[in-house]
């Protein structure tokens, strides 16, 4: 409400340009604010790899304001400005490159970010810079000019109106004891119609315009069935805005923890033209900008601009502050099944032998909070899980794992050694007098683990050890829920902003940081009981910039119903964008009965998504795949084997995004950059450069629209092979059995030729690739392979990584990075070749060694599909196929 009584116009700051300095770090000076006359400090600098930082913060605060720890992976390195201009009133600054100037102008103050002398950006052009400067409590102060103006200005009704020291939340008072802190800054994109990010929400794909209504807000909250197109914070978090245009995507990394708002509006402006161009009659167009306004609770500004210049050099950019996602273990890719709550360790063995007996593969089955001891994690009921390690032991022997929750608040109860431990030790949140802070969840009156501490977090790591967390084993991974932190009595069931954290920050400073931080411990306590030769595997419900490093994340509490499954696209595609690939959406919606259509569809969709769970509420009627009559058991068993046999794929992508931050699932537009009609495409998206997935979201859907972009694209069934006649939008005929999957012309995805039980099952089961030739007849594609689950991919390079051409006929095996060692059994057994022009009469298969096969094959003249069978070739070997 304070920030909003500010509107665009003519900012009220000066840069004072005579306190400039200039080091090999960055560039500094002050800016003042005409009326109160406080003085900011201002910090410029520019990263490696076309990044640009600007700060500001207080030039003498009060005391120190919360600056966002952890999050970025290292302090950036930085490379030094150059002061190539400076006149009345403007300060020009360039990098290196000189690609990029900086025009820093004085009244009002303004930045500039130009690129090869286009304006790609600029900030605080609309003049709502904002930052309240700390200030004693109205008690304390001294009568100063200023204090008087700000008395007379502000009766105690619009103080407390306005919530400058205190605010009423229904029956809850939020005390501030560093009275108000919220910064903001407006972002003008220049160019830019098309924008995304800044999940999680369930909302379009495309950031709407927020003038006549909501901000998107970012504020992690439990909000159990949450309405589809909203904009009210839910589970997640992330402050990075993407912006695109047909020749560029810039990024804006908006680092804050605290409660965010960002307003986005967008406008056609007039740009005139040089005099004397083609279009000088016109004299002036019209170009998109659009204004991005961010407005924060307390802390600094602190912002990062990805200058891009492509998406994937955006998403380079962020994991470069952020890191990548984590390289998950192999079998946190097959299907997780998972309920609210399997009842018992009989419950557990029956729904493990049904997946069996209905030859449905599974790797991961799920405990949720009632395998507990009351609701204390760590713990187990002994009347349902009398001996959880020989369940395990069970599911180890079916080469399956076990999943448990473990949240992170904790039962108030003496004699509960978790809780003990953390009381001594003080690792509680406290409340703002001091004591332990309470709220209700699951087991009742609770304490929260302070997880912003090292020390707690430390400690609770160690809780995951093998002789302190009884009846665990290596085969037990970890989900944390309720992380937000869900308070089920607290203001907006979370939370008071005035508990106090580590280091005495109050909890509305960290709060979007809660859930980052709980994921952090988890996944390091996993590592170091296997004394970090494993990888972990856990599941986030709360999340920051930089949780891809700690494992995944899925979009919550939906609900089975159509809207969810079809709002479920943009949500997973924004939080993908947004550097978290391992992302899901539960699978038949968590809340309600799905009727059997609607669980096939979802099934369908899921088996084609980065993390594919199937779970559902206490309240919903049982739902096992096999649960739904034979027909459709048929058809889900068919979608979860697709599935098993797409990994080699999906685990080829998740390195990709592990080491060149690429996403896994990605909007049309990153493939498709200069097509605008992929621009605001939500209901498909592209798995990887090769595979579009168009799920089937309508009830009874007899065809779908499909869009295959690129008139210089050849696309083919992935199913049977077809050539599609020419791209553009398609109407598909869709029967229940599948959806439109489609293979890109020019690449090869390397397949396992059949499912098995689980992950495990299949490592040795032999590989198949299927080669799409481009209008040139040619294709690439990678194939990526190591143990599946330690770490000896890093520390002792055991991996393999192959890649596949298709040129002039010949289709050749190389090794992709020489440092890689990583041997298997594993043959290439068949290769399909999509769009081979004619039959050909014969082909030889030659390896290293020299020796030459000849190869069997079968040519579909109506398909144009060439089928390659028995050709037992190493994967780790350099080989070629011949084909005349």
């Amino acid at each position: 409400r304070r920030q909003k009584l500010l509107h665009p116009g003519k900012s009220l700051y000066r840069a004072l340009l005579d306190s400039v300095t200039l080091s090999d770090e960055n560039v500094k000076f002050q800016i003042i604010h005409e009326k109160n006359k406080i003085l900011l400090q201002v910090e410029i600098c520019e990263i490696e790899g076309n990044i640009f930082r600007l700060k500001i913060d207080e030039a003498s605060p009060l005391r120190a304001r919360y600056k966002v720890p952890d999050v970025l992976i290292k302090e950036p390195t930085t490379k030094r400005l150059f002061l190539s201009q400076k006149e009345a009133g403007i300060l020009t600054l360039s990098s290196v490159s000189a690609d990029y100037k900086l025009q820093v102008t004085a009244n009002p103050f303004q930045v500039e970010l130009q690129s090869k002398g286009e304006t790609v950006l600029s900030m605080n052009s609309n003049g709502l810079l904002y930052f309240e400067h700390l200030q004693p409590p109205p008690s304390d102060r001294k009568p100063t000019a200023e204090n008087e103006e700000a008395a007379s200005d502000s009766s105690k009704e619009k103080q407390e109106d306005l919530g400058f020291w205190q605010e009423k939340f229904g029956s809850f008072l939020d005390i501030k004891a560093h009275g108000p802190t919220s910064v903001g800054m407006d972002f003008s994109l220049h160019g830019f119609d098309h924008v995304y990010g800044i999940p999680q929400h369930t909302e379009a794909l495309l950031l709407q315009n927020t003038s006549d209504g909501d901000a998107y807000r970012l504020y992690n909250l439990d909000v159990f069935g949450h309405k589809i197109h909203d904009k009210i914070g839910i589970y997640g978090s992330v402050p990075l805005l993407l912006a695109h245009k047909p020749n560029r995507t810039s990024g804006i990394f908006w680092l804050n923890s605290s409660e965010t708002l960002v307003d986005i509006s967008t406008r056609a402006v007039a740009e005139h033209m040089p005099f004397g161009s083609a279009a000088e009659t016109a004299k002036q167009r019209a170009v998109p900008l659009t204004d991005v306004r961010w407005m924060s609770e307390s802390g600094i500004i602190d912002v990062f601009l990805l200058m891009g210049p492509t998406a994937f050099d955006t998403f380079k950019q962020f994991a470069q502050l952020t890191g990548t996602q984590a390289l998950p273990p192999l079998f946190s890719l097959g299907y997780h099944q998972c309920r609210w709550n399997y009842e018992d360790d009989q419950d557990v063995k029956a729904v493990d032998a049904g997946f069996d007996e209905h030859d449905i593969p599974y790797d991961v089955i799920w405990l949720d909070i009632e395998h507990t001891d009351g609701k204390r994690y760590f713990t187990w009921d002994k009347k349902k899980f009398p001996n959880p390690r020989k369940m395990q032991e069970h599911l180890r022997k079916k080469k399956r794992k076990l999943v448990v929750i473990v949240d992170p608040h904790i039962k108030v109860d003496p004699m509960y050694t978790l809780y003990s431990q953390a009381k001594d030790k003080g690792y509680f949140v406290k409340d703002r007098n001091g004591k332990d802070y309470e709220g209700i969840c699951w087991p009742g009156s609770s304490c929260y683990l302070d997880f912003t501490n090292p020390e707690v977090r430390k400690w609770y790591a160690d809780q995951f050890d093998f002789k302190t967390y009884k009846g665990s084993t290596n085969i037990l991974f970890v989900w944390n829920d309720m992380n937000e932190p869900s308070v089920f009595k607290g203001a907006e069931l979370t939370m008071q902003k005035d508990a106090v954290h580590y280091n005495n920050w109050e909890h509305r400073e960290v709060h979007n940081l809660y859930g980052f931080y709980q994921q952090m411990a988890t996944a390091e306590g996993l590592i170091r009981r296997s004394s970090g030769k494993e990888r972990p595997f856990v599941l986030t419900r709360s999340f920051f910039a930089g949780s891809q490093k700690y494992g995944a994340v899925w979009t919550g509490d939906n609900t089975a119903e159509w809207g969810y499954l079809k709002i479920s696209i943009p949500m997973l595609l924004t939080i993908s964008m947004a550097g978290i690939s391992f992302c899901g959406a539960d699978v038949g919606g968590f809340i309600g009965d799905p009727e059997p259509e609607l669980l096939v569809r979802w099934y369908q969709a899921g088996a084609y998504q980065p993390f594919f769970r199937g779970h559902s509420n206490m309240e919903s009627k049982r739902r096992e795949p096999w649960l739904f009559g034979e027909k459709n058991t048929q058809i889900i068993r068919e979608a979860i084997r697709e599935r098993y046999v797409l990994l080699p794929y999906l685990y080829t992508l998740f390195y990709r995004a592990h080491t060149a931050a690429e996403p896994v699932m990605r909007p049309l537009w990153i493939e498709f950059p200069g097509k605008i009609e992929t621009f605001g495409v939500e209901n498909e998206y592209m798995l990887g450069n090769a595979l579009l997935v168009h799920p089937v979201m309508e009830k009874e859907a007899k065809a779908v629209s499909v869009l295959l972009p690129g008139s210089e694209e050849i696309w083919y069934d992935f199913r049977k092979f077809k050539r599609m006649e020419d791209p553009g939008t398609l109407k598909i005929p869709v029967t229940l059995e599948n959806i439109p999957v489609f293979q890109r012309g020019g690449t090869v995805i390397p397949l396992k030729t059949t499912a098995g039980k689980s992950t495990e099952w299949m490592m040795d089961i032999s590989y198949e690739l299927h080669v799409a030739l481009d209008i040139e007849a040619c294709a690439t594609g990678e194939l990526y392979l190591d143990d599946g689950h330690s770490f000896q991919y890093l520390h002792k390079k055991q991996f393999l990584y192959r890649k596949f051409t298709f040129h002039k006929n010949i289709l050749s095996s190389s090794c992709t990075d020489e440092s890689g060692q990583y041997h298997t059994t594993c043959v290439v057994e068949r290769v399909v070749v999509l769009g081979f022009g004619q039959q050909p009469t014969f082909a030889t298969a030659c390896s290293k060694d020299g020796k030459v096969k000849e190869v069997v094959f079968t040519y579909d003249m109506k398909t144009c599909a060439l089928t390659l069978e028995n050709l037992a070739l190493s994967v780790d070997a350099d080989w070629e196929i011949c084909i005349n």
